[in-house]
């Protein structure tokens, strides 16, 4: 059986954005959202969400290019000058894995953020994070240990199957390279601490250009397993866009005729992470400690 996780990213970022998730799960294919507690529109998301119980919502875990939901004052690794997240992702990668202050730092912003979303009273569905830095060993770690403790029993690892993509269109690039062999570790790490993670994502290669025709040609070409496509609709532009992204463009995607079509093939099913999960496991309670002390992924 082929089943399919639909995700928007960055819901609550702006009301554009939360417009288009609304309009794409109520007339299109979009089956979860990623919700960013601490942005702009973050509250209309919320009372949106509410009145679309089966649109299954998650935690986007903001660390970097964002705001906090502790005061920065507090976080005086992993912020800017203005009080926002630092966006020199490799630079803060090296100073949480080398510093434990860092480390104690990220795992207080976690552990608030998984507060806030709770505090929300939305079933958590799944989480990820921001520009996919659940990827460094220390992140990856703590979302999952923290997250134990807020019933979280699904995350994304964005792996994607070149050879998927090029039943689609001619791809170009090997960027994803880079953090595979992270990706793979991490996958393997999280599902032995009993979260449900897809087979496969994808969204990587056409991160903000996911035109109707990618879209439908990626539904017809999945592989048997869990899958998820994860996609930025938005009605238009708005404050803090990513430069080139066909925002508007996805969300016609999400409601093309082509790609509802394709998703209505009877070998396929629909859903969130919570609709394709089997009992939950327990995660062992001194991982967090463990994760700050040594900078190490879960055992």
């Amino acid at each position: 059986m082929k089943r399919l996780i639909v995700t928007a990213d960055d819901f609550g970022a702006a009301r554009e954005v939360n417009e288009a998730v609304e309009a794409a799960h109520r007339g299109g294919v979009l089956t979860a959202a990623s919700l960013m507690v601490a942005a702009p529109a973050a509250a209309d998301a919320v009372a949106r969400a509410r009145r679309m119980p089966a649109l299954r919502v998650g935690l986007h875990v903001v660390l970097v290019e964002g705001r906090p939901v502790l005061p920065a004052s507090r976080l005086s690794h992993l912020v800017d000058a203005n009080g926002a997240f630092r966006s020199d992702m490799a630079a803060l990668g090296s100073v949480i894995a080398m510093r434990r202050e860092a480390r104690a730092q990220v795992a207080a912003e976690i552990t608030a953020q998984f507060e806030a979303f709770r505090a929300t009273g939305l079933p958590l569905d799944h989480c990820n994070a921001h520009k996919h830095f659940h990827l460094h060993p220390v992140v990856g770690a703590l979302i999952a240990a923290i997250g134990a403790r807020f019933g979280l029993r699904a995350a994304r690892v964005p792996i994607e199957p070149q050879h998927i993509l090029r039943n689609v269109e001619r791809v170009w690039g090997a960027s994803a390279l880079l953090w595979r062999p992270f990706a793979h570790l991490l996958r393997r790490r999280y599902r032995a601490a009993g979260l449900l993670v897809p087979d496969q994502v994808f969204g990587l290669h056409w991160s903000g250009q996911m035109s109707k025709q990618r879209l439908s040609g990626l539904i017809r070409s999945l592989p048997e397993g869990l899958s998820e496509i994860y996609l930025h609709p938005a009605t238009g532009p708005y404050q803090g866009a990513a430069p080139g992204y066909r925002y508007r463009e996805e969300l016609e995607a999400l409601q093309s005729a082509e790609v509802i079509g394709a998703s209505r093939d009877g070998s396929l099913r629909l859903g969130g992470f919570s609709d394709f999960q089997a009992s939950p496991t327990a995660l062992h309670p001194g991982a967090v400690h463990a994760a700050i002390s040594t900078g190490g992924l879960l055992p």
